[in-house]
């Protein structure tokens, strides 16, 4: 058997995190065993649906790396991948299901049932739909069919016995079939629900497998009477744990925001952790590590040496909170195996953003330095902004601070003089040359014979910042004239 999986979500805005772990799960299940990821867009509800959610779903999913075989902007055999291209086949099986007496037409208006359910409420009684038209006598139904009265088309549900989903992550759920309703199938405009459209499409897409968050669990006893009316065969089901809000208290809802144990928020789009500065590969471990596990204590993996590992079995069916203080410890571990390229590039769309112009040399430059001082991109603004900010600093620099008791003030005047003589003239201008003209520079001027504090205050004087990249590397970034101009101001402090 190929394995066929789907991720199939509704476009009504963002990809939530939750719902990109289960995208996650079906890639790594599609992948570890040969087979295909489908993408799926879940549409029939018009009214919810949001201007742009399908692009802004699949941009989220290729920051991920979780490329889909068969979906919007792929194509396929089983196209299109979009409900509501897709009306006419709904209609056709609901209409095959009312032809076999599974299915009955349902006459009753949105305002009856608003009042039935208002009644029922009052009694404390269940307070589902009380099957009233699949009871109709044919002469009712014949009278309902002359008057032209709307319909909709809802499914003949088991009354007796018992339906078992067989789970492979919970094992078997029964319950009790006096429990299914007589979900509508089709509306009165004729667009399918979501019931009878997800088991359609399935079928027809060939999924043998769904994977999906276990608030589906309650939808499984219908599906698969669905499939057992039709005479189709059932997936195999496997329903996620739950993913809670950060605090503990309830699920992390796409609805409302989330909110940890301080009362902060917290990021649950993706969107949302693209822009704070964190990567795919390690969001992507990140979301592995929710309810799966690696094995042998290894918390940090690339996710393609989890894919082999991958078990159906062995994900916990127990509710997880997102624990995101790991993920800013994973990402930080993720940052330091970066390539100084690669850093650089990750970088400068970041920079780009917030208007700073810095070219990719000097990125290259600080790159080495950054990695293990980051734990997201994002924080690369702070050690950075002498890049850009030639003011930075300046008004609480003084020739105080550019002193050091190893190197006395009339000391540091002269270190500085000499370091800007230096650089005004060193050839090449690179790492290596500057890191052996500079440090044997302090090693003159500190009473103690060791470059240390001289660099810490040619660092100060050249950044202004009190946190920044190691003194050689922020002057190459610099370049010769920005930093001679740095220089130029701090020695100039002496003769105020």
């Amino acid at each position: 058997m190929t394995v066929r999986v789907r991720f199939a979500p509704s476009p009504t805005g963002y990809l939530h995190i939750g719902g990109a772990r289960t995208a996650l799960y079906n890639w790594m299940f599609a992948r570890k065993h040969g087979g295909q990821f489908i993408l799926r867009i879940e549409d029939t509800d018009q009214k919810r649906a949001v201007k742009g959610a399908v692009q802004a779903l699949m941009d989220a999913l290729r920051w991920l790396g979780l490329d889909w075989d068969e979906g919007p902007g792929v194509g396929g055999p089983y196209g299109p991948y979009i409900q509501s291209e897709r009306a006419e086949l709904y209609r056709q099986w609901a209409g095959w299901l009312l032809d076999h007496d599974h299915a009955y037409k349902c006459y009753c208006t949105a305002d009856e049932l608003k009042a039935r359910r208002a009644a029922q409420k009052a009694a404390r009684s269940d307070q589902g739909y009380d099957r009233r038209c699949r009871y109709l006598t044919p002469e009712e139904r014949a009278a309902r069919e002359r008057d032209g009265l709307p319909y909709t088309i809802r499914f003949k549900a088991p009354i007796e016995g018992v339906t078992v989903i067989h789970d492979v992550i919970r094992g078997e759920i029964t319950v009790p079939n006096s429990q299914i309703a007589d979900a509508v199938l089709l509306k009165s405009d004729g667009l399918p629900t979501y019931h009878l459209a997800n088991v359609v499409d399935d079928h027809f897409m060939g999924i043998t497998h769904i994977l999906r968050a276990d608030e589906w669990i309650n939808s499984a006893p219908l599906h698969i009477n669905l499939y057992a009316a039709f005479g189709w065969e059932n997936p195999v089901y496997a329903h996620l744990p739950l993913v809670l809000n950060p605090s503990g208290r309830g699920k992390l809802s796409k609805r409302a925001q989330a909110f940890d144990d301080h009362g902060h928020q917290v990021l649950v789009k993706v969107e949302e952790f693209r822009d704070a500065g964190y990567l795919p590969q390690a969001v992507n471990n990140f979301l592995a590590n929710v309810g799966w596990s690696f094995g042998d204590d290894r918390e940090k993996f690339p996710i393609e040496e989890a894919i082999p590992r991958f078990r159906l079995e062995d994900i916990n069916p127990a509710p997880t909170r997102l624990p995101y203080d790991k993920l800013d410890w994973l990402n930080g571990q993720w940052i330091q195996d970066m390539e100084p390229l690669e850093l650089a590039q990750a970088l400068k769309p970041f920079l780009d953003r917030q208007g700073h112009e810095v070219g990719a040399e000097a990125l290259l430059a600080v790159a080495p330095s950054l990695r293990v001082r980051l734990k997201k991109l994002t924080d690369a603004d702070d050690f950075l902004r002498f890049l850009w900010d030639d003011e930075g600093n300046t008004g609480v620099i003084t020739a105080e601070r550019l002193a050091h008791n190893k190197l006395p003030s009339d000391a540091a005047l002269r270190s500085l003089q000499a370091a800007r003589d230096f650089i005004a003239t060193v050839q090449p201008f690179d790492l290596d040359t500057l890191a052996a003209g500079l440090t044997t520079i302090g090693e003159a001027h500190t009473t103690n014979g060791k470059a240390g504090p001289f660099l810490g205050v040619l660092r100060l004087a050249v950044t202004r910042q009190d946190v920044s990249p190691p003194v050689f590397e922020s002057i190459v970034a610099l370049g010769r004239e920005r930093a001679l101009g740095r220089l130029d101001s701090a020695i100039a402090l002496w003769h105020k």
